[in-house]
């Protein structure tokens, strides 16, 4: 795979998990019902408005590669990332508006805008699909769901939610299990099984902490099925939430910057 692609594929899964994951603090003793909670994992990462810096590492059969990038959103389809770290690659961009992503190369000053065409195709280099990247629609406007698990499970008590697709809905996914612990609602894990039902993927969450003044986990890792040895990790080092930005900032003139 070439340096540039490899690139591109990095930002544009960043943007996943800024999209699927902001959530006000919950009281242990609220219960909620199986749609809020829903309501609450797709909003994890999803503020008014939000700026930080975060790491991804994508690991593979073959090689191994961290990137640092500086990220901006608001709303639920506006977003911004700039690669900081590596030094050769730094500068290297990719906006989101709406279900348009464009990428920027410094190096060659040119804009690249990803067409429809590969919207549904999977990545490689990474553990996500382009699908994942532009997905606008929630898990409860998708899926029939109902709460299939509630209690104990490896020291904590969780709450199990399994989603099952509507027949019209444009989802890959023959179903998706989400695990929240009780105790705040936060995500433990989310498991992805493909059209026969075959798990195909899992993410996990980890390192619960401080993030803008708010209890997020701080590290995600996906990892597919077929490949456990491989993964795609990433590390929230800042989050500040509803801070002042226009929507200027996510113009194609501040793309190329």
């Amino acid at each position: 795979m070439g340096e540039k692609k490899y690139f591109f594929k990095v930002l544009c899964v960043c943007f996943m998990v800024l999209i699927i994951a902001d959530q006000p603090h919950v009281a242990n003793s609220e219960d909620l019902t199986s749609k809020e909670i829903l309501d609450k994992v797709d909003d994890l990462w999803r503020g008014d408005s939000s700026h930080g810096k975060m790491s991804m590492t994508i690991t593979t059969s073959h090689w191994k590669r961290s990137v640092t990038i500086e990220f901006w959103s608001k709303g639920k389809d506006k977003s911004l990332m700039r690669i900081l770290y590596p030094k050769k690659e730094k500068g290297t961009a990719t906006l989101r508006s709406g279900n348009n992503i464009w990428n920027y190369l410094p190096k060659v000053k040119r804009v690249i805008k990803l067409p429809s065409s590969m919207m549904a195709s999977s990545w490689m280099g990474s553990h996500f699909t382009n699908d994942d990247l532009v997905k606008e629609s929630r898990m409860v406007d998708d899926y029939t769901f109902k709460i299939t698990f509630e209690g104990e499970r490896k020291g904590r008590t969780v709450i199990e939610i399994t989603c099952i697709p509507m027949p019209d809905a444009a989802v890959v996914w023959g179903k998706v299990v989400v695990t929240v612990e009780k105790a705040g609602y936060l995500p433990v894990d989310v498991l992805y099984f493909d059209e026969d039902m075959v798990l195909a993927r899992t993410m996990i969450f980890d390192d619960v902490g401080p993030l803008g003044g708010r209890s997020r986990p701080r590290k995600t890792t996906i990892i597919p099925t077929d490949k456990p040895h491989e993964s795609t990790m990433i590390l929230y080092h800042e989050v500040d939430f509803d801070i002042n930005l226009k929507d200027n900032m996510f113009s194609l003139r501040t793309l190329q910057k």
